[in-house]
C-alpha cells in the first residue's frame, strides 16, 4: 500500500513508524526539514519537506499512485485543504484527516464532509479519543490502561499487580485451572521495563504490568481475582480547561450515571469559555497546583482527579499534589512516554496517552474492512487486533493448538455467533469467528498474513 503522511510529528511519525514496519511504500512530508530528517533516518520512508497542501509536493510525493492520504498536522484548516486537493487533482481513494476543533465535529454540519463538498473519508478527534478514553479509565479506576472490543462484550485492561495480589507467583496455567469459569487470558506482562506474550507456566510477580483480556460480565470478578476494586466514580476534579479538558468535561455531563464534576483552569480567558460551555459543571479559575484552590474544590472528597493540561510535566505534578491532599486516585495526561515510568514511583494511579489513543484510531481505520480494532500498546511496541476470521485464511478450521502463530501471538478473546467464548487449545476458529489477538509490533506482519488481511483488503 501506497501511503503518503502529512505531519512529521508525535502522531505522523507514529503511524509511519507502524506502515514502514510493515512493508508499505510510506512518504512523510512536514514543513519541518528537520522533522523530515528525523523521519528518514529512524525509519524506513522516504520525505519530503514542503507544504504538504501545496499540489506540487503532493505530486512530487505521488500523489498520484497514492492509496491513502493521512493528514495530520497541527492546522486542521491545511488538514483539510490536504484532502480536498488529494481529492480533486489526484483522486486518492482514501482520505484521513485529524481536526480538533470541535465546531467542524458537531453533528449538524456533518455534511461538511460528503465527497462533493469536503471530501474526506474519515475525521479524527484527538479531543475526543481522549475524552473517551478518559471515561473508560474512570469506568475501572484500578485499571492503568483499558480499551473495549467485539462492541463492549471483551474489555483490555492494564493492571498493576501489588504485594496484596492473590494470585502472585502462580503460574498462569494454575490460574485457568482455579478460574475455569471465568473469560478472562492474560495476553501481555511488562517486567523491569520489557513488554513480553507470556507462555503458560509463566508466573506473575509483584509490579508487574499485566494486560488481561476479559468478557465485560467477568470484569467485577477478575478485578477481585487480582486483589483490585470495581468501585465506580461519581466526583471527579478536572485540572485543565482547554480543548481536552472541556470535552471531558462535556462528556462527563452527558453520561449515562450521573459524574458531579469540577473544573480548575488556569488561564481566565479559557475558565470563561468552558464556563460557558458548560451546563452543570463548576468552573474554578485559579493554578491547579494550589493547595488552597484544590481544597475549594473539595479535592479530599473527590473520587478522582484528571489532569489534562497541554503541559506533561503540570499534569505530573498536579496528580501528585491532588493524592497529597487527599484524592484517592490520580489520571494524568501525558504526550512524552517516556515520562510513563514516573507515574509508579510519583504515586499516580493510570494515564491517557493522547498520541497512542489517536494512532490507534488511525490504525484501525487502515485496516478496515474484517479488521474491526486496533490499538496499540505502549510506545508501539504491540497492538492488539480484533479481526473477522475469513474463509480463505490460513487459520480457519484448526483447533487454536495447530496454529503456527509467532512466539509473541496470543489470541486473548474469541466470539461465535454473537457469544463471546475463552479461547483454549482445542477451541477451532472458523470462518466469521471474530479474534481478539495481542501481537508484538514485530509480530503484525505475520498476523496479517494469516487473516489474509493485506490480499483481501489492500
Amino acid at each position: 500500500m501506497k501511503v503518503i503522511i502529512c505531519g512529521a510529528g508525535q502522531v505522523g511519525w507514529q503511524i509511519a513508524r507502524h506502515l514502514a514496519g510493515e512493508a508499505n511504500d510510506v512518504t512523510v512530508i512536514d514543513s519541518n526539514p528537520d522533522l523530515v530528517r528525523r523521519a528518514m533516518d529512524t525509519l524506513d520512508v522516504q520525505g519530503i519537506a514542503g507544504f504538504a497542501s501545496y499540489p506540487d509536493i503532493l505530486d512530487k510525493a505521488g500523489a498520484r499512485d497514492a492509496d491513502m492520504v493521512i493528514a495530520a498536522t497541527y492546522s486542521d484548516e491545511v488538514n483539510m485543504v490536504i484532502c480536498q486537493v488529494a481529492h480533486s487533482i489526484f483522486s486518492v481513494p482514501r482520505k484521513i484527516a485529524r481536526l480538533r476543533a470541535q465546531s467542524y465535529l458537531t453533528a449538524i454540519y456533518s455534511d461538511l464532509y460528503r465527497r462533493d463538498h469536503l471530501p474526506i473519508d474519515v475525521v479524527i478527534s484527538p479531543e475526543r479519543e481522549v475524552a473517551e478514553a478518559a471515561l473508560r479509565r474512570l469506568s475501572v479506576p484500578s485499571a492503568f490502561d483499558i480499551e473495549n472490543f467485539m462492541d463492549g462484550k471483551v474489555q483490555m485492561l492494564g493492571i498493576r499487580i501489588a504485594a496484596d495480589c492473590p494470585v502472585i507467583n502462580t503460574p498462569l496455567r494454575q490460574l485457568t485451572d482455579l478460574f475455569s469459569t471465568l473469560k478472562v487470558i492474560v495476553i501481555g506482562i511488562r517486567r523491569d521495563g520489557r513488554l513480553f506474550a507470556p507462555e503458560a507456566g509463566d508466573q506473575i510477580f509483584v509490579n508487574d504490568e499485566c494486560y488481561l483480556c476479559i468478557a465485560r460480565e467477568d470484569v467485577p470478578r477478575t478485578l477481585e481475582v487480582f486483589g483490585k476494586s470495581s468501585a465506580k466514580q461519581e466526583r471527579v476534579v478536572l485540572i485543565g480547561g482547554g480543548n481536552v479538558g472541556l470535552t471531558v468535561a462535556q462528556a462527563l455531563e452527558k453520561h449515562e450515571t450521573r459524574i458531579r464534576a469540577k473544573v480548575i483552569e488556569r488561564n481566565r480567558k479559557t475558565a470563561e469559555h468552558a464556563a460557558d460551555a458548560l451546563e452543570r459543571t463548576i468552573v474554578l479559575n485559579g493554578d491547579g497546583l494550589d493547595a488552597a484552590l484544590l481544597a475549594e474544590a473539595n479535592i479530599e472528597r473527590a473520587d478522582a482527579v484528571l489532569c489534562v493540561t497541554d503541559d506533561d510535566k503540570t499534569n505530573l505534578l498536579a496528580a501528585v499534589r491532588a493524592k497529597s491532599e487527599g484524592c484517592p486516585m490520580a489520571i494524568a495526561l501525558i504526550n512524552d512516554p517516556t515520562l510513563i515510568p514516573l507515574m509508579g514511583p510519583m504515586g499516580i494511579d493510570a494515564y491517557i496517552n493522547p498520541r497512542a489513543t489517536t494512532v490507534s484510531s488511525i490504525l484501525r481505520h487502515i485496516r478496515h474492512g474484517r479488521v474491526k480494532g486496533v490499538y496499540s500498546i505502549g510506545d508501539a511496541e504491540a497492538e492488539i487486533i480484533e479481526a473477522e476470521v475469513l474463509s480463505t485464511s490460513p487459520i480457519s478450521g484448526q483447533a487454536i493448538r495447530d496454529i503456527d502463530f509467532p512466539e509473541g501471538v496470543l489470541i486473548g478473546a474469541l466470539m461465535k455467533n454473537g457469544k463471546v467464548i475463552k479461547p483454549q487449545g482445542e477451541t477451532r476458529v472458523e470462518e466469521g469467528d471474530v479474534i481478539v489477538l495481542f501481537a508484538m509490533t514485530d509480530d503484525v506482519a505475520e498476523v496479517e498474513r494469516l487473516l489474509q488481511v493485506s490480499i483481501d483488503f489492500f
